[in-house]
């Protein structure tokens, strides 16, 4: 009964690991290119297969992760799900000792894990199969029952996958867990960032000349005691070791990114906040967007009638009929994952969101 229990908690563990990330598998993909960059591991080569990785990593934990739950090809299933816990315990272990990935996307946007949980929870996974490995292990070599059900059941299943997978990639994901889903006041998200904002204190690097001694102290202590600052001091800065830390952690949110600028850096985040209806277009990657879509996309949004519109990407010169703005990559990669896309917008609240290829075919 109990190794029963723990297989269905840890296949649906799995499998709930894999559907958050197989609803977006672009955004899993740009968190494996974090991974494949010369801050990380520098390999890019993988960069440009970061997609494809992706779409193969979410297919193994969603299928092995099943496979566990109807308890199909147990020896080499469990063996599957072990070798793949032993990868991603390395790869949260790098990133939570060297601090390089803040976050490894293990629940994608569903769920943040710090670098330290996202490890432990691989650790207590691992035990978990370990241990469900040893109680098995008898039954390895068992006859499998296969029944219609199970054949039906695993069809359906698989079929399931592949759309939530295709959809998200060829359109956007079908279910939005992010910060920019429709429905979103970017006004009030605005608003609840600015009432309750993140704290940073400085902390200084401190030695003494004399005795050689190194200190970290923090700019209020370092301000309230002059023995650091007085003339003559000893105590010298390290302005290479000088640090900022986050002392108070406010409200979060993505939108607090969200700044488009002209190209001569004007924000004009107010104006399309306050503006009645504002219809966007935008680009994170305008020279691999397909120039076809962007051309259509801009023929439409200018037969918009008493609308703001605006082309946002990170080149001024992306657009060439509408009026340009520019927005770091990363932000609008959090936006919406199709490069381009176009975000409909009323008084600052999200009511449309689509890719630009869909935006076309839809009826005006």
């Amino acid at each position: 009964m109990l190794k029963n229990v723990l297989r269905i908690v840890i296949a649906l563990i799995f499998i709930a690991s894999g559907f958050v990330k197989a609803v977006d598998a672009v955004g899993f993909s740009f968190k494996l290119e974090e991974y494949f960059s010369p801050a990380v591991f520098n390999m890019p080569f993988f960069e440009k297969q970061a997609l494809i990785l992706a779409v193969l990593v979410v297919a193994f934990e969603l299928i092995f992760g099943f496979f566990l739950l109807i308890k199909s090809q147990l020896k080499f299933t469990l063996s599957m799900l072990i070798a793949l816990c032993v990868f991603f315990a390395f790869l949260t272990f790098y990133s939570a000792y060297f601090n390089v990935v803040t976050d490894c996307g293990c629940f994608g946007d569903a769920l943040k894990m710090e670098p330290w949980q996202s490890f432990w929870k691989d650790i207590v996974l691992l035990v978990g199969l370990l241990i469900l490995y040893f109680l098995y292990r008898n039954e390895f070599n068992e006859p499998e029952e296969k029944t219609p059900f199970k054949k039906y059941l695993s069809a359906f299943a698989f079929l399931t996958m592949v759309f939530v997978i295709n959809w998200g990639i060829t359109h956007e994901p079908i279910i939005d867990f992010r910060d920019y889903k429709i429905g979103t006041d970017l006004n009030i998200e605005k608003h609840k960032i600015a009432k309750d904002p993140s704290e940073f204190k400085t902390y200084y690097s401190l030695k003494n000349e004399k005795s050689g001694e190194v200190l970290e102290v923090n700019q209020d202590d370092y301000v309230n005691d002059k023995k650091y600052w007085e003339e003559g001091s000893p105590w010298i800065i390290d302005e290479a070791k000088t640090s900022s830390k986050l002392v108070k952690q406010g409200y979060e949110s993505e939108i607090s990114k969200f700044k488009p600028e002209t190209a001569d850096g004007i924000d004009m985040t107010e104006e399309i906040l306050k503006a009645p209806k504002s219809v966007l277009i935008f680009a994170y990657d305008p020279k691999n967007a397909n120039i076809n879509i962007l051309a259509q996309a801009e023929a439409k949004l200018s037969q918009q009638k008493d609308a703001l519109i605006l082309g946002v990407s990170t080149d001024p010169n992306t657009f060439k009929t509408i009026n340009n703005a520019m927005m770091d990559g990363t932000a609008i990669k959090t936006i919406a994952r199709s490069n381009p896309f176009v975000l409909t917008l009323e008084k600052g609240k999200i009511v449309d969101k689509r890719s630009a290829e869909d935006y076309i075919k839809q009826k005006n």
